[in-house]
């Protein structure tokens, strides 16, 4: 059908082609007839640019995020030597909580006009903020903090939010598998960037070391303006009323799974922010410990693609809850004893593995339980859910953390564990309340009073 054909239709018939966006997850809001007439490609050479380019993106924008360990140990070590652990781990926080608050407004820009002045204008902010970075002075945290913290955070919110959306005007079936492509772009550039860094630092200088990372997402962004494009016809009217739709929070899945999002997003980033900080206090050789970010972030990959194909077939809880146990196991049973190297290892690889799905699970999750036509909002509202979790998380984390010593160390990583356990718990009491048999007993019970008072009333 063309472009043209499409206008008519939506015109005579009322349909809203609005898509709905969020951080890590995209679902049309198309009207069934409207979808019965739309041909997806789910393929070819335009989709699976428009794929790459979506990946570079994440890879600059995500992927910068997952870095932020890197620059957390040399804030404390070198930067901002006079601040706190917990105000620096503030810093990182922030990049996070922009991304997912300010998606929620991005995907109305997106509605209306695509990526056109999204993907440019979020090149030109990260890049521009990490140049100014490059210029912060030693114990100047309000320079990082605007630089690094709020502008980065916005402009990586401008270029995340529309990479991932734009998927769902060329993918249905496989959508899946293009969404784990393109997230694995983020995964990738916490292994890649980590160790750019920690190379250049030493021979250029931190100033330069970062002023040609960010040179380098320059030449990846730019790619991601040229082959990142929309194809179904946008609305063009700009509106942030139904950003966020609170009505969600009557269903009790939709509440205890934004509890449980809060709980295990709270104490998500801690270790990606931490270990290496911990292995360095273990006495961990600076060769090993240098790279655990990115182990950590390289097994992120295929916890980021296999996860969603599977709950396509088995649904996003069956694999989410068994995640989120494991992730809490490997807290408390391995990351809480471990004293050399080769554990602290297995737990940065193994921890990776597995709480990628947080990321792509819990949106999938919201839109199975959501109506299609307010899906876009309730996301947007769980997603403010964990953006203050993320940003109040890591700070909580580093004033637990007052003195790397023993002590300290043992009660963040006790507190993240129990946080991940209860968000766990949460999560399958959330299975438990949407199950079949539970719905079917229920359904039942109310079958049968309504029987009784029938009864009742036939004998009044």
């Amino acid at each position: 059908m063309a472009d043209q054909e499409k206008r008519d239709f939506v015109d005579k018939s009322g349909v809203d082609t609005e898509t709905a966006t969020v951080a890590g997850s995209i679902v049309p809001e198309t009207a069934p007839v409207l979808d019965q007439l739309e041909h997806v490609p789910d393929g070819g050479k335009e989709a699976w640019t428009v794929v790459l380019g979506a990946a570079l993106a994440l890879f600059a924008s995500a992927g910068m995020v997952n870095t932020y360990g890197a620059f957390q140990d040399y804030y404390e070590a070198s930067l901002l030597p006079s601040s706190s652990s917990a105000s620096i781990s503030l810093i990182g926080s922030l990049q996070i909580f922009f991304l997912y608050a300010v998606g929620t407004l991005t995907g109305r820009v997106f509605d209306a006009y695509g990526t056109k002045y999204l993907i440019p204008t979020g090149t030109i902010i990260t890049v521009f903020s990490l140049m100014m970075v490059s210029l912060s002075q030693k114990d100047q945290a309000y320079q990082v903090y605007l630089s690094h913290g709020v502008l980065f955070g916005f402009g990586i919110a401008l270029l995340f939010n529309p990479a991932v959306a734009v998927l769902g005007h060329w993918f249905r079936k496989r959508r899946a598998l293009a969404i784990g492509l393109t997230t694995g772009g983020s995964a990738s550039g916490g292994v890649i960037l980590p160790i750019v860094l920690e190379k250049l630092i030493p021979a250029v200088g931190f100033g330069w070391a970062v002023r040609i990372v960010g040179f380098i997402l320059l030449g990846l962004l730019v790619i991601s303006c040229v082959t990142i494009r929309t194809r179904l016809p946008l609305s063009g009217h700009l509106s942030f009323r139904t950003a966020i739709d609170l009505g969600g929070f009557k269903d009790p899945r939709y509440t205890l799974a934004s509890i449980g999002a809060f709980l295990l997003f709270y104490g998500f980033f801690i270790p990606y922010f931490y270990i290496q900080i911990y292995a360095n206090f273990r006495g961990v050789p600076p060769h090993i410990a240098k790279y655990l970010l990115a182990i950590m972030n390289a097994t992120n990959v295929p916890s980021r693609i296999l996860p969603g194909y599977i709950a396509d077939k088995s649904g996003p809880l069956s694999v989410f809850i068994p995640a989120a146990g494991i992730c809490s196991i490997l807290l408390l049973g391995l990351w809480l004893p471990s004293h050399n190297a080769a554990s602290i290892v297995a737990f940065a690889a193994l921890y990776g593995l597995f709480s990628g799905a947080f990321v792509s699970l819990l949106p999938t999750y919201i839109a199975s339980i959501s109506p299609r036509e307010k899906l876009g909002a309730r996301l947007g509202a769980v997603y403010l859910v964990v953006a203050v979790a993320s940003l109040v998380g890591t700070p909580t984390g580093g004033a637990l953390l007052k003195k790397t010593d023993e002590e300290h160390f043992r009660n963040l990583i006790i507190f993240c564990g129990v946080l991940s356990v209860a968000g766990t718990l949460v999560m399958a009491a959330a299975g438990l309340v949407g199950s079949p048999a539970l719905q079917r007993f229920s359904w039942a019970h109310k079958s049968g009073t309504s029987e009784k008072e029938k009864q009742v009333v036939d004998r009044a």
